[in-house]
């Protein structure tokens, strides 16, 4: 049975404030909660106009206040760009707050450019990225979760927190075999970023993930996840007119200069004032657009051929109103239990 997962990037539209971004996305994790979604994941961005979301553990604090049952993840940290007792004692804190509630997705990208990457790492050297292995499994053991690869004599000097009562759930992102491989290798849960629309291959990777999967002590089988970006409109025309912020946003990822996510007018008269058109053709926008039913099609296509675990949707949309409605309409083909009663 698939499992159906939320993640949000906290869009910054041109009207908007952060605060006021924020305050959206905690009404929507709200709603997610109330629908019956498994996760809720807020992703690590620098440097942009368009998205909020730069702390995702200072934003899962106060997105959590309300909920229920839900978890909440990033999705993910880019670990490079900290020290991993750092990130630990983060989501330990996090999981104090939320007990059994907690994911701690993890990706190897800085999430930003150039520039703001070395704000951020200071040391931009190869050994940086060379070192992403043994800092996941330096986290890990700090959140309790030792493996074989690491001195347990470490751990018993160095600890997240006082007591850490269930320990967070470990995944790693990626759209490349790399990625795919460590997971398998550490024995960990993996996601493939397939929201991104990179032309990027999710059925090798997942693929590749479960033929070098050995078991761990936090996991005995692959569970694997794939991401999908969403927008559920009346009609594909409508859909498309919605989706424009969208693509616009990914040009403007593209070429470099991203500003705040444009209503879907202003993206239309950008659209048709565009210059690169090779580039523009590359934003194509999202994978998933139209009336819910053609858009549920797509997506349990997706899980069938990827065979994946658990499909987290990132809905968007210049507006609260249509990334909630995406999710609304999704529960309901979906079957989830609380969209249902």
């Amino acid at each position: 049975m698939t499992v159906f997962s939320v993640l949000d990037l906290i869009p910054l539209n041109a009207t908007q404030t952060p605060k006021e971004a924020l305050a959206d996305s905690h009404a929507l994790v709200q709603r997610a909660d109330a629908l019956g979604y498994e996760r809720y994941w807020v992703a690590e961005h620098h440097n942009s106009g368009a998205i909020a979301s730069t702390a995702p553990a200072v934003a899962l604090a106060y997105l959590g206040t309300g909920t229920e049952r839900i978890r909440l993840g990033s999705g993910g940290v880019m670990l490079p760009n900290h020290s991993p007792l750092v990130i630990a004692e983060q989501f330990a804190l996090l999981e104090a707050m939320y007990p059994g509630r907690v994911d701690v997705g993890l990706g190897r990208a800085p999430g930003t450019d150039p520039i703001t990457a070395r704000a951020l790492r200071r040391d931009m050297s190869r050994e940086t990225v060379d070192r992403y292995p043994s800092d996941v499994l330096e986290l890990a053991g700090y959140l309790g979760d030792v493996h074989e690869q690491v001195d347990p004599e470490v751990f018993k000097k160095l600890r997240a927190a006082a007591e850490v009562p269930n320990t967070p759930e470990i995944w790693l992102l990626g759209s490349s075999l790399y990625s795919a491989e460590l997971a398998g290798v550490l024995g960990m849960a993996y996601s493939y970023a397939n929201h991104f629309a990179m032309n990027g291959n999710p059925v090798q990777a997942l693929d590749h993930y479960r033929e070098n999967f050995r078991p761990s002590a936090a996991l005995a089988e692959p569970k694997a996840m794939v991401s999908a970006s969403v927008l559920v409109a009346d009609n594909i025309e409508e859909g498309r007119r919605l989706d424009l912020p969208t693509r616009v946003f990914k040009y403007q990822l593209f070429a470099g200069e991203i500003g705040p996510t444009m209503t879907p007018e202003d993206a239309k008269t950008f659209s048709e004032r565009v210059v690169n058109g090779d580039l523009w053709k590359r934003a194509a926008g999202s994978q998933h657009v139209g009336p819910a039913d053609l858009v549920a099609d797509g997506l349990k296509r997706l899980v069938q051929v990827t065979g994946a675990d658990e499909l987290i949707l990132q809905p968007n949309g210049y507006d609260f109103a249509t990334r909630e409605h995406s999710l609304v309409e999704l529960a309901r083909e979906f079957g989830l239990d609380a969209a249902t009663e």
